[in-house]
């Protein structure tokens, strides 16, 4: 009984060193993580490579795969990039094994552990920010190697009472048959996938099968069936995880499940040929290091395999699993909200394309020979609601100066094309003038319109996070920052435009020129048309980032930052001055 509370204390040591360690390893990189996977999944290629390194840094597959889900939602990488950083993460999860099989073999673990967690907790306890993250990791660090250590002395005890011969031989043990070592590699791999679905946990369920191999209380070759059926069972923490999920993580579960199957298939068929190899190396080479090897090698011919095919790979788990969902659904992932830069980028997107959505509306009605009904505004109106009952449910704070400038900005241009939409719902019929020589208002509204619509297209048309400048979102193109100086100076010609043509309007109702009801209606419809461009110009504005003084480390070289609300040149009327 003593023996089975020790190795169970060592996997919670072990468990929850892993939880904490991966706390401070993440904290530690911050809004890094986020930038460097949209960066360095280009291509599935390169995205299963950085997965893998990533994964291997931070210590978290569940981190990357959570991330990555975010990423693809938000619509920064597709789904096909997605995959790639997924098969990196299963390759990157395997190095656990090696921190056991070596350093849990030739280091005196003990020695070194309380030591330095104490050094981590009193870091993470006295200081903050990332000292604090760093006390974190190392004191998680010391106590996984601590529950390493007490999870090989329970595996001591244990092998004195449990023998490989007590447990089903496997295909590949000398003197067994194919039939029986069929069966026992099956039934230990079905063991190993119980393991890990009850501790929740590949890593802690291969260092209690490594720890077990060094105790001799499982061989070689069980000790590799293990590992098969354990790397299967991570994919029962996706699927249930998956469960009430949207649509793109349900697709990236199914895609984890899917790889898991076909690499332990092409495992299970190469056994035959593996564990002879394995028996054979193992007179030269470490046990421990020829199973953290083999659990390696598992996850790499497995990500080989379907790398190649990522493209047919992803026709199909869309096939089996056609997504539902609206392009706003897909777009306001809960799945994002544990991240503030995909939240914000991502909130950020859909204000930029409802915001286009109303200026082309407002430019259909305004058009040549157009008069009556708005264009259906309602979807616009929905996702600007959404959008800010999204960003009401942020988990965490933004980390940086920059990102707060940018939730900043996103929340201003939320609130403009707010407005600008109520706005439009108030008034349900099309602006127009009376006369052909009122019509300048409606031109210059129109011209506004469609230069808010070219830049609230570039934004949702961006690519995924391909540079430093990119992540942060506020670098523009040329052609973009034309465009905003254009409905800049339409927004003050307009705005000094209503007060010019004020007093001429009254001026023609004593002459008979104008019926009083014709003035002011004429009146309205212009301080209307500069209400609607100068809401349409600062949400625009602050989309690019361009409403306010940004923080210093950003670089906004390509344009100059504009820190006003109204148009520059024209003392503005109290009523656009919002």
């Amino acid at each position: 009984m003593s023996t089975i509370i020790v190795i169970l204390g060592g996997v919670g040591l072990f468990l929850l060193g892993m939880a904490i360690m991966t706390d401070g390893l993440k904290a530690l990189a911050g809004s890094a993580l986020r930038t460097v996977l949209g960066k360095a999944a280009s291509t599935p290629l390169s995205g299963a490579f950085w997965g893998a390194v990533i994964t291997l840094l931070v210590q978290s597959s569940s981190a990357v795969t959570m991330t990555t889900i975010g990423l693809v939602s938000a619509g920064l990488l597709t789904f096909p990039q997605g995959l790639g950083l997924v098969f990196g993460a299963n390759v990157g999860t395997t190095g656990t094994g090696w921190l056991v099989a070596l350093i849990g073999v030739n280091v005196s673990l003990s020695t070194y552990a309380l030591p330095i967690i104490f050094i981590g907790a009193l870091a993470k306890l006295l200081a903050g920010g990332r000292i604090a993250a760093s006390g974190s990791a190392l004191a998680g660090f010391a106590l996984v190697l601590y529950g390493l250590t007490t999870l090989q002395q329970g595996m001591g005890g244990l092998a004195q009472s449990l023998h490989p011969s007590n447990l089903p031989a496997v295909l590949g043990a000398p003197g067994v048959g194919w039939a029986a070592g069929s069966v026992g590699l099956l039934t230990l791999i079905v063991v190993g996938i119980a393991m890990t679905a009850v501790m929740q946990s590949s890593t802690a369920a291969i260092a209690v099968t490594l720890s077990a191999f060094l105790a001799g209380a499982v061989s070689l070759e069980q000790g590799a069936a293990l590992i098969i059926g354990q790397n299967i069972g991570t994919a029962t923490s996706s699927a249930m995880a998956a469960i009430g999920a949207s649509a793109t993580a349900k697709r990236l579960a199914l895609a984890y499940v899917l790889f898991k199957t076909i690499a332990a298939l092409i495992a299970v068929a190469t056994f035959p040929v593996t564990a002879p190899l394995m028996r054979r190396w193992s007179s030269s080479v470490d046990g421990a290091t020829l199973l953290a090897a083999y659990h390696t090698a598992y996850n790499v011919v497995g990500v080989s395999v379907l790398l190649p095919a990522t493209q047919w790979f992803t026709r199909v788990v869309e096939r089996l699993l056609p997504s539902k969902e609206t392009a706003l659904e897909r777009a306001l992932d809960p799945s994002a909200l544990v991240s503030p830069v995909i939240a914000i980028e991502t909130a950020r997107r859909v204000v930029a394309d409802a915001l286009s959505t109303t200026v082309m509306a407002v430019s259909a009605a305004l058009s040549v020979g157009k008069r009556g009904p708005m264009l259906d505004i309602a979807s616009a109106a929905t996702a600007l609601e959404k959008a800010r009952d999204f960003l009401s449910e942020l988990k965490e704070p933004p980390e940086t100066e920059q990102e707060r400038f940018r939730l900043t900005s996103t929340l201003h241009a939320l609130e403009h094309a707010s407005r600008l939409v109520d706005i439009l719902v108030e008034y349900a019929e099309a602006p127009a003038s009376a006369t052909p020589d009122d019509l300048r208002p409606v031109v210059l509204c129109d011209q506004a319109m469609r230069a808010t619509q070219a830049i609230g297209a570039s934004i949702t048309a961006e690519s995924a996070l391909s540079d430093r400048a990119k992540a942060i979102g506020w670098t523009v193109s040329d052609e973009v920052s034309a465009r905003l100086s254009e409905l800049e100076r339409v927004a003050a010609e307009l705005d000094g435009l209503k007060r010019d043509q004020r007093a001429a309007i009254l001026a023609s109702v004593a002459p008979g020129k104008l019926t009083a009801a014709d003035a002011f209606s004429l009146i309205e419809t212009a301080r209307r048309l500069a209400r609607i461009t100068h809401h349409a110009w600062r949400a625009a504005t602050h989309l690019l980032g361009r409403g306010g003084q940004p923080p210093e480390a950003l670089d906004l070289d390509a344009a100059p930052s504009i820190s006003h609300e109204s148009p520059p040149s024209k003392k503005p009327h109290p009523e656009t001055q919002q």
